[in-house]
């Protein structure tokens, strides 16, 4: 059995908070930023989880379901959920925190097919994913 620490990493985590230059004329954050931090954690996720260089292939289907607005804490939270034999899909989702009272709302989701590079960047393999 392989240990936890040396099974690769399938989930990453980052927070933001939204300030004015994040946002559009209603004071809700651009879906371009939404994008682009979206991307980021499935990049970080594919990254850890491959061990190789990975590029953006493909994004799938992002639902904003809620407006963020500014002032809000943001959480995104990208996971490794399929793996192919070189690309790796994963499975973003962007939730909001209110600071003063806690409340936690989904309002983003999406998915993206990150593909892994070798050093002369042609596609690798990846491992599969752990069983669970």
């Amino acid at each position: 059995m392989t240990p936890a620490s040396d099974a690769p990493a399938v989930e990453a985590r980052m927070l933001e908070i939204v300030f004015p230059d994040h946002t559009n004329h209603l004071g809700t954050l651009f879906g371009g930023q939404a994008l682009a931090w979206m991307d980021k954690a499935a990049f970080i996720a594919a990254s850890r989880y491959a061990r190789r260089t990975v590029v953006t292939a493909r994004s799938d289907q992002v639902d904003f379901r809620l407006p963020i607005r500014q002032g809000q804490l943001v959480e995104t939270i990208a996971r490794v959920v399929e793996v192919g034999s070189t690309s790796m899909q994963v499975q973003v989702e962007v939730f909001t925190e209110d600071l003063h009272s806690g409340r936690r709302e989904l309002c983003t989701r999406g998915r993206f097919v990150m593909v892994a590079l070798d050093e002369a960047g042609a596609p690798a393999p990846v491992p599969a994913l752990p069983p669970g």
